[in-house]
């Protein structure tokens, strides 16, 4: 389906992301805005790995819209608000991606619309 790009002339990803993926010819791309942690009952947790898997939930929710799951997740841009919050945020997307992993970009960010939230995630995924 997906290959990892990752070349022998650069250094090797920090962490369990690809640094690239081919799609193969004939996909369709979907583009998923950044999802908060926050339930349909606005509930947001105050664990970032909490509010991560909720993110992901979310964009598992989006993904099924379109006949896809995270599985076809080729790119994620994730965005914390502590550098403490990186560990618990990879955490969750170490567990739910397999091989390859997706081209993953994680930043730090001084803040979201509300003072609660401590994760964002966008995706592309193609199927």
């Amino acid at each position: 389906m997906f290959k990892s790009l990752t070349p022998k002339t650069i250094k090797p990803p920090f962490a369990r992301y690809s640094h690239g993926i081919e799609v193969p010819a004939g996909q369709r791309l979907i583009f998923c805005s950044g999802q908060l942690g926050i339930a349909p009952d606005d509930e947001v947790p105050e664990e970032p790995g909490a509010q991560a898997e909720l993110c992901f939930a979310n964009i598992a929710a989006i993904l099924n819209d379109a006949g896809l799951r995270l599985a076809d997740i080729v790119r994620i841009n994730a965005y914390v608000t502590d550098r403490a919050f990186m560990r618990p945020y990879m955490d969750v997307r170490d567990r739910l991606f397999g091989d390859p992993a997706p081209a993953s970009t994680l930043m730090i960010v001084s803040g979201f619309s509300r003072p609660e939230f401590k994760v964002e995630i966008e995706v592309i995924a193609a199927g």
